[in-house]
């Protein structure tokens, strides 16, 4: 019983420390965590595509599982989209090797490239709109 009670106390722990950053980040600008949020979930859609991250291939899934954590570990250094772009979406921290992105008919792209290019898509879709 006492241990069921600790184990849900971690869990709950863990939960909030991977959100906490993230929700630090949305409060002081709700349109940059937006953005990441759906540049996050665009890496996750794409069909076929392999993350490459130190040399290991991952699926699109993994992809932004991994972004995901990288900003929850950013925390305050995560202010716009660009910074997300920056520190969690370039390169690997520990190798400082770029991730690269290859896509499901055999190009590959920086992940850094491709994001940028997102974000300009998606700003240039909220400004048609409003």
């Amino acid at each position: 019983m006492k241990i069921a009670f600790t184990i849900r106390q971690a869990i709950v722990a863990l939960l909030l420390a991977l959100c906490l950053p993230g929700l630090a980040m949305a409060q002081s600008d709700p349109v940059a965590a937006r953005e990441v949020d759906a540049l996050i979930a665009d890496i996750a859609a794409l069909k076929g595509a392999i993350f490459i991250r130190n040399g290991s291939e991952y699926d699109a899934t993994k992809a932004a599982e991994h972004m995901r954590l990288k900003r929850s570990r950013a925390g305050k250094r995560l202010r716009t989209a660009e910074d997300f772009i920056r520190y969690c979406a370039t390169a690997s921290s520990m190798s400082g090797k770029k991730y690269r992105l290859r896509f499901a008919d055999g190009r590959e792209q920086d992940v850094s490239d491709y994001l940028s290019a997102r974000l300009q898509a998606l700003r240039r879709q909220h400004a048609a709109r409003t």
